[in-house]
């Protein structure tokens, strides 16, 4: 895996999604009430593509996983 990291205004740039950090914020209280059982990438609020790259991101635990586990994290608190 490469060391490089990628913050969540990147992920959200990368997203297509406003990345402002008001704006991550924002987003996040909208849709921070991801179930337990539900993967990041299964969350309906995602269009294809999105969830695509997520899903990707994870599986080959690519420099974006990180970041996504980050908001993943944020989106079930």
């Amino acid at each position: 895996m490469d060391s490089a990291y990628n913050s969540m205004v990147s992920l959200f740039q990368q997203l297509g999604l406003p990345s402002a950090p008001e704006k991550i914020d924002d987003f996040i209280a909208r849709h921070h009430c991801l179930s337990d059982g539900m993967s990041i990438d299964q969350a309906p609020f995602w269009n294809d593509s999105q969830a695509e790259f997520i899903r990707e991101a994870l599986q080959e635990d690519s420099d974006w996983a990180e970041a996504v586990d980050q908001l993943d994290a944020r989106l079930r608190y």
